[in-house]
């Protein structure tokens, strides 16, 4: 038995749920594929598989395997990258997991840019404002704002993007425009369900004083895109990313509320599992990427970057 093609069929098998759907992407047959797992299940002693005429199921020895056998197939993966050229190491695919309002109002550009430099690569693009755990959803890279704290991933910290209050001309015309941080307990608050301060505002004026205001939500919302489109419709006052408003308060149909108050910037950063060789796709997506996201301002290594020294502003 040739016991790395037989693991390699093994971990395909698993990951795709299926020997037909394993043989199609490791160019052998299906046959070939079934008798590899025998093989490996009879040197193993165990059954790997619970068989099933709709999807193959690991078995409990088979979970415990597989988790080592995918780490082995992996590496001698990235083994094999290391020595190719780099026309070879830029193609393949590329899984690239981001925010929803990131990839729209930032990316976009930047993506098709980069597709047409390495039209070899087929980059697959998973977006959501959900926190996507890059290691279960087999990820080669993805874009994070705040702070991370996992040991599994190597994290790249692009820069700072800066955040402000905002509400549309109409809202600020009916319920008047705030002039101190306490007056936000009285409007109406659209609120980001994800962020970390929860029904707060932390703020700090020019002179460095700092405050922590309380808010009433009217709409809890886990969607930056839509969020934004409430402000805009004038049914409260929100906190957003300025790349995300910037073209929305140039125009007029969003307002900063208390420029004089600073809200913490949020970090970005870059981050992609830290067992594995990193591709050369993945450093230069990133290193593109940084460039390009600095070279257009959508964030600022020194903005406001003293109040990200103490944890009271890590939100």
């Amino acid at each position: 038995m040739d016991k790395l093609s037989a693991l390699s069929s093994f971990v395909r098998a698993a990951d795709l749920g299926s020997f037909s759907a394993a043989a199609k992407q490791l160019g052998i047959s299906q046959p070939a594929v079934s008798q590899h797992v025998r093989s490996l299940e009879d040197s193993l002693g165990a059954r790997l598989f619970n068989r099933t005429t709709r999807r193959l199921a690991l078995t409990e020895a088979g979970e415990r395997y597989f988790a080592q056998a995918k780490d082995i197939v992996e590496r001698l993966r990235d083994a094999d990258l290391s020595v190719q050229s780099e026309e070879a190491q830029m193609s393949g695919s590329l899984a690239i997991g981001l925010p929803m309002g990131f990839a729209e109002n930032v990316l976009s550009d930047f993506l098709i840019a980069f597709k047409k430099e390495h039209p070899c690569l087929l980059l697959e693009i998973s977006i959501s404002d959900l926190f996507v755990d890059v290691m279960a959803e087999r990820l080669d890279v993805a874009i994070r704002l705040g702070e991370i704290r996992d040991d599994r991933l190597i994290v790249k910290r692009i820069g700072l993007s800066q955040r402000c209050l905002v509400a549309s001309p109409d809202y600020l015309n009916r319920r008047g425009q705030p002039e101190k941080p306490e007056d936000l307990t009285g409007h109406d608050y659209l609120l980001y369900k994800n962020i970390s301060t929860g029904h707060q505002v932390p703020l700090v004026g020019q002179c460095g004083t700092r405050v922590f205001i309380d808010i009433n939500p009217t709409m809890i919302i886990n969607n930056s895109a839509m969020l934004r489109n409430a402000a805009i419709h004038g049914l409260g006052i929100g906190l957003y990313n300025r790349w995300m408003i910037a073209p929305y308060l140039e125009a007029g149909s969003l307002e900063e509320v208390l420029p004089g108050w600073c809200y913490p910037p949020h970090p970005v950063h870059a981050v992609y599992p830290s067992n594995r060789f990193v591709p050369l796709k993945v450093r230069r997506f990133v290193d593109q990427l940084t460039r390009f996201m600095r070279d257009t301002g959508a964030v600022n290594l020194q903005a406001e970057e003293k109040y990200l020294a103490s944890d009271l502003w890590r939100v």
